[in-house]
């Protein structure tokens, strides 16, 4: 039966659109006016449902050839409405409108434009970043000439065999909606779907509309009212009557339940419903990466990250649990220990997107996640998980809380470097108001494993770590995103000096504009995490760290970050041990611009506690002994999943690199 339980969208009321306008007249505008004029009426409703804000809080440009003229002429007449913002590297500004659209909850979001060739093919990455993390951009890559006569223009990307193609063929496969604008009058169709795509729950996720040259500059009489200010409607399926039977009838038997939560429970804002629906049924809550904040740190359910990544408590639990309900979480391997962490459990997930909620074999409910609490409300009254069940996850949960503040507190030895959880633990301490307002951002490496398990996250927003595509570089891009759309809160974007070196440009940019970020920057000199997960796959240490690379004469550079980034506008210092951390983590709150601090920390070390297995094929064969001992760990491993009954804790190692 295809009967919902009700007819709603995930948005409030007051965003339901405007009225149609009044019809009538035309307005003779290039396809690059029209687009940013269209772009500039879209409005949303604030936070506090009080009023209405743009939709898009600007537009990233770096010009070239290709959008220049055009774009770039468009977006000065209405610069005051829609702001455009320059940056340095195109990749780096898309992640900035990436993060800018997860730190409002997908709520607000940014378009990007660029030139042709390396302009456009630079936002590969970051389109495929957003389309695995089901984050709304609008890409706008300028293309070729339709009419072909100058052909080949500067930078053109010609395919022997179809002359139809362009380099921005390849944001084909990374983006929800992909449209070529060969005529103006493509807009009126193209721009409502793309905005469909953009804030629709289920579809959400990267807009490539690529711009040939000679078509931005075409004019056309577009219809007046299709530019009429319009306050968006988000949408998100309500769930159906059947799915809620099926959900209530399987989690009613349940002694033993869970939540995962995922990023869908924040974009969903079902935050409160989750708290509610916990603390009424008594469910232990685990978190994902993306959906970490979800619950307080401290709720008493709360048993921290959940996987590869993850909390002893939350994984004990999982691996105990027999009903797992799954809400707005894709279920990746991180998570599900690379599906060998809940095997024993009935999996229900709850997801606006089917694809994503059919993961795990689970039984779905396809809807948004308040309105799917919300209605297993009535249903599930006088339920609840065995007593036994809760009480022992209060406990493990207590416990973790205390081994994490043991974790951050450790005392420091002079000899001794550094490693993660104690700058986790100096960074938290930095704050007057308990880290509660702070937003930490990071991104790859050993940080987001660290990170998911010790930072205390006291809101909604307040862990914002990119770990769906765990892109290298994003960290700092991402910070200046998430500070343009927070800019009353803290943000502290912790990394790599991998990453680092990777992406730095944008520090410039939030000097330029205003946009203050707390960068740290951990030197383990190299790819420390990937060492580590050479070495546990039986490899030699190789091309990872600084000292076990080819090397010239002069051997491996000694990098002052400090002074680079004192050379992008920056204020910056270096720090030999955690009480200086501290001390200059106050003069940075205190700065008036960009801070970055560096300190040297340790390679190899990192948190004992937690983990679970994750694959990572190891080669059948070698001439080496530790890759062959390898093998035959990862043959035992698989052979237990293959057959779950015989997982134990002997079978799940712990270190995830």
């Amino acid at each position: 039966m295809n009967q919902r339980v009700m007819h709603h969208d995930a948005a409030s009321a007051n965003d339901a659109s405007d009225a149609h306008p009044p019809s009538g007249g035309t307005v003779r505008l290039t396809t690059a006016q029209a687009l940013v004029r269209y772009l500039a009426a879209q409005r949303v409703t604030t936070e506090d449902g009080k009023s209405t804000e743009s939709l898009f809080g600007g537009v990233f440009a770096i010009f070239g050839h290709g959008n220049v003229a055009g774009m770039g002429e468009a977006l000065y007449q209405h610069r005051e409405e829609l702001p455009t913002l320059r940056a340095h590297n195109e990749q780096a500004m898309a992640h900035s409108a990436i993060a800018y659209a997860k730190a409002n909850f997908r709520r607000r979001m940014m378009a990007v434009t660029t030139s042709i060739g390396p302009g456009a093919t630079n936002l590969l990455t970051a389109a495929a970043l957003a389309h695995v993390n089901r984050l709304p951009v609008l890409l706008l890559p300028g293309d070729i000439f339709v009419s072909r006569a100058p052909d080949p223009v500067l930078q053109q990307v010609e395919d022997f065999n179809d002359g139809g193609v362009s380099a921005n063929d390849a944001f084909k496969p990374v983006s929800r909606y992909f449209d070529r604008i060969v005529h103006p009058a493509q807009l009126l169709s193209a721009l409502p779907r793309a905005l469909r795509i953009l804030t629709d729950a289920a579809m959400c996720g990267p807009v490539t509309l690529a711009l040939p040259q000679d078509v931005q500059a075409q004019a056309y009489d577009f219809p007046a009212d299709f530019f009429a200010p319009r306050v968006v409607r988000f949408h998100a399926p309500a769930p159906r009557v059947d799915e809620i039977d099926a959900a209530f009838a399987r989690l009613r038997h349940a002694k033993r339940p869970l939540i995962v939560a995922g990023g869908g429970v924040l974009y969903g804002r079902a935050t409160e419903a989750l708290h509610r629906f916990a603390t009424a049924h008594g469910v232990p809550v685990a978190e994902t990466q993306a959906g970490k904040g979800a619950l307080a740190w401290n709720d008493p359910l709360n048993a921290g990250a959940l996987g590869v990544t993850g909390s002893p408590a939350a994984n004990a639990l999982a691996n105990d649990a027999d009903c797992v309900l799954a809400i707005g979480t894709r279920l990746q391997d991180f998570t599900t220990g690379s599906n060998t962490l809940f095997t024993q459990a009935d999996v229900i997930a709850i997801n606006a997107n089917a694809f994503d909620g059919l993961k795990h074999r689970a039984l779905i409910v396809e809807a948004d996640a308040r309105l799917a609490l919300d209605a297993l409300a009535d249903p599930l009254q006088g339920w609840h998980a065995d007593r036994t069940w809760t009480a022992r996850a209060h406990k493990l949960a207590a416990g973790w809380r205390d081994t994490v503040s043991t974790l951050t507190h450790a005392p420091q030895r002079e000899s001794v470097l550094p490693y993660e959880g104690d700058v986790i633990g100096a960074v938290q301490r930095s704050s007057a108001r308990s880290a509660t307002d702070d937003i930490v951002v990071c991104a790859a490496g050993t940080l987001p494993a660290e990170l998911h398990k010790l930072w205390r996250a006291g809101k909604p927003g307040a862990y914002h770590v990119e770990y769906g595509y765990s892109c290298m570089g994003y960290e700092i891009a991402g910070g200046l995103g998430a500070k343009l759309a927070r800019p009353s809160r803290e943000v502290i974007v912790m990394l790599g000096d991998g990453s680092y070196l990777m992406m730095n440009s944008e520090i410039a940019t939030s000097v330029m504009l205003g946009a203050k970020l707390i960068v740290v920057v951990l030197d383990n000199r190299g790819y420390a995490c990937i060492n580590r997960l050479q070495q546990a796959c039986g490899g030699a240490p190789f091309n990872n760290l600084l000292d076990d690379c080819r090397q010239g004469p002069l051997g491996a550079p000694k990098i002052d970050f400090a002074a680079h980034a004192r050379a992008l506008g920056a204020q910056a210092e270096h720090v030999a041990n955690i009480a200086e951390l501290e001390a200059a983590m106050q003069r940075a709150r205190a700065a008036d611009r960009s801070y970055v601090i560096s300190i040297d920390t340790d390679p190899a070390r990192t948190t004992d506690d937690g983990g679970w297995w994750w694959e990572v094929a190891v080669p059948e064969v070698s001439s080496r002994n530790a890759v062959r001992d390898a093998r035959a760990k990862y043959d035992a491993q698989l052979a237990a999943r293959a057959d779950p009954a015989a997982l134990n804790d002997d079978a799940t190692p712990t270190d995830h690199e």
